[in-house]
Order: C-alpha cells, then structure tokens, then sequence
C-alpha cells in the first residue's frame, strides 16, 4: 500500500546523517509487515546537503534489516563505476538478499558529481555503453575478454539480475532497447515510448517493461491530522528537497518537477509534494494504487517524522479494503 524513498539528504538545517541513516535502517525493518511494497534508494555525489552517494551499501544495509521487500536503487549512474566491479558488488548482493534488489541505470545529468570523480561528463554517453557492455557480460558468469584482458566474476549472480535503464531522451530509450533492457523515462512524452518500441522492433526483441511518470503522481506523500500544522512543521524540509532537486534539472517535462520557491506554492502546487489528511490518504490509495512515502525528506528530524508513519499504519491501512 505505500513505498519508502531514502535519498538520504542531511542538508544544515535538518538532522545530521548520523541520525538519518540508523533511522531509515529502522523505518524499512519496522515498515516491511506493515504494507511496505517497495524500498527506493538513489545515487548523487558532491552534493552540499549529503545526498545519498553509495547506494549499493544503503541497499545491502537495508536487505540485511528485511526479509523479502524489493529494494529498487533508481537510478544508478552508470559512467562513474568500473563496470567488472559493479557486476561484482550487484553478485554479492543478489545473493545477500535473495534477488530482492533490482537496478535502474542512468548516464547522470549533474557535470559536478563528474568532476568530483575524474570522469569526464562529455563522455558519458559512450561510458555508458561501453559499461553496459561489460557489465552484461560479467553479470552472464561467464569468463570474457575486454580490450584483451580477462574479466571473471565470482560469485556469479544466484539468478538474472533485473536492470533496467532511465533517462528523459529519445537516445536513452533506445540504448535501452538495444541493449534488451527495460526503459523507466524520467517524463511522459510520447516520443519516448515511440523510440525505445521502434528500435525494439528495429532489433527484433521482445520490449521489456516501459515505465512512463503518471501526470499528477505525487512522489513525496506524508499524512497528517492536521494538514496546515504540518505545513508549518515539515514545510521548510518538503521545500528544500523540491527546489534542490529542480536545481540542476534542465528537462522541463520531468512530471515530479517542482518550481515552487516558497512552501506556500509548493502546497498550492498540489503536485510532486502532498500532505494528505488520513481521508484524503484512503482516497489516495483508491485512486492511485499506492502512497510514495518519503519519511526523512530533506533532512526531517527522525522523532518528526516517525508519527507522519505511524498514521500511515494505524489510521489509513485500516482503512482501505482489502
């Protein structure tokens, strides 16, 4: 019934990551048998507010404190690992959490996080392939070569590792039909899903899974008793996540796009970032499926954000038919 995002952002006016990180362990592990349908961590780097840079051990962290809730790291980027010791971390973690872990790959879009790890921004598009390459052929198991060097990776994954591929560009759709890899877009233009089922077809594969946003999606949902109080307590943090993520972003057509400059318009908004009442929660799993939680978005202190997921389980859950 709801999904738990972790980015994992510390900014000065927020909690330290020193409280953040144990917190989120304890929020997934105590959330699993209560609804929980999906963990989401992500991936940035050189960023002021401490975005979360090392989602592989976010992820194998949070496997180790569940049993069998899917842990999606979204997104990936692709062109700052070696890719023979990405295939090899993603193999140790397939077989610490029993292949609940899936990967969605990306070529990054922020030239600072490029600099800060000596890889060259302006070719990230040809890193990208070359990476996936190699890394689909490492992940196979199989002994290989690369540019004439031997490449093995042990242990080889238990089982087939869900990859799939994101980006905002017809180009990205593409590469990821061509590389026989789902597409997860980043907006809803119709000419993505034109490109990545043409070069399908093209090629002549079988499309895998195509995810486009849904207009009006909310992404980042808390629930509240009182929804004006909440804004006044939870606001500033909801804000600073919504324009540090607008920062940066050049595609306007991203749906969780948010160009809110005070938590007035980002309420008014009524778009990527809600504080629903528990009715307008129960109307919004009837509607939309599920709730996209955030709990520690921008930074919120963790005893703030605790009672915004207890109401989830105690007061919306109950609720909704089954």
């Amino acid at each position: 019934m709801f999904t738990l995002r972790f980015d994992m952002r510390a900014p000065a006016g927020g909690a330290p990551a020193s409280s953040l990180y144990p917190a989120a362990l304890d929020m997934a592990a105590w959330a699993e048998s209560r609804g929980l349908l999906l963990l989401v961590v992500s991936e940035h780097h050189a960023a002021e507010d401490g975005y979360l840079p090392s989602p592989l051990p976010m992820a194998a962290a949070l496997a180790a404190r569940t049993t069998s809730v899917p842990i999606a790291v979204s997104a990936l980027i692709l062109p700052l690992y070696n890719p023979v010791r990405l295939a090899e971390d993603i193999a140790v973690l397939d077989h610490l959490s029993g292949g609940r872990i899936s990967y969605t790959l990306g070529v990054g879009y922020r030239p600072e996080e490029f600099e800060s790890l000596g890889v060259d921004y302006h070719r990230r598009g040809e890193l990208a392939e070359h990476h996936l390459t190699v890394l689909l052929k490492a992940l196979d198991g199989e002994r290989f070569l690369d540019s004439e060097r031997g490449v093995l990776v042990r242990p080889a994954p238990e089982r087939k590792v869900r990859l799939s591929y994101g980006g905002g560009t017809p180009r990205a759709a593409r590469r990821a039909a061509r590389y026989g890899l789902g597409f997860n877009a980043q907006n809803n233009l119709p000419e993505l899903a034109e490109a990545y089922h043409d070069e399908c077809t093209r090629r002549g594969r079988v499309p895998g899974r195509m995810q486009q946003p849904r207009p009006g999606f909310p992404t980042t949902v808390f629930v509240a008793d009182d929804v004006d109080r909440a804004w006044d307590e939870i606001g500033p943090y909801l804000l600073h996540d919504a324009m540090t993520y607008a920062d940066g972003h050049h595609d306007p057509h991203i749906v969780s796009l948010s160009t809110a400059q005070t938590i007035d318009a980002l309420r008014a908004e009524n778009g990527s970032h809600r504080i629903y009442s528990v009715e307008q929660a129960i109307e919004a799993i009837a509607r939309d499926g599920v709730l996209s939680l955030h709990p520690l978005c921008g930074g919120l202190p963790p005893d703030l954000a605790w009672p915004y997921l207890h109401r989830v389980v105690d007061e919306v859950m109950p609720a909704v038919p089954r």
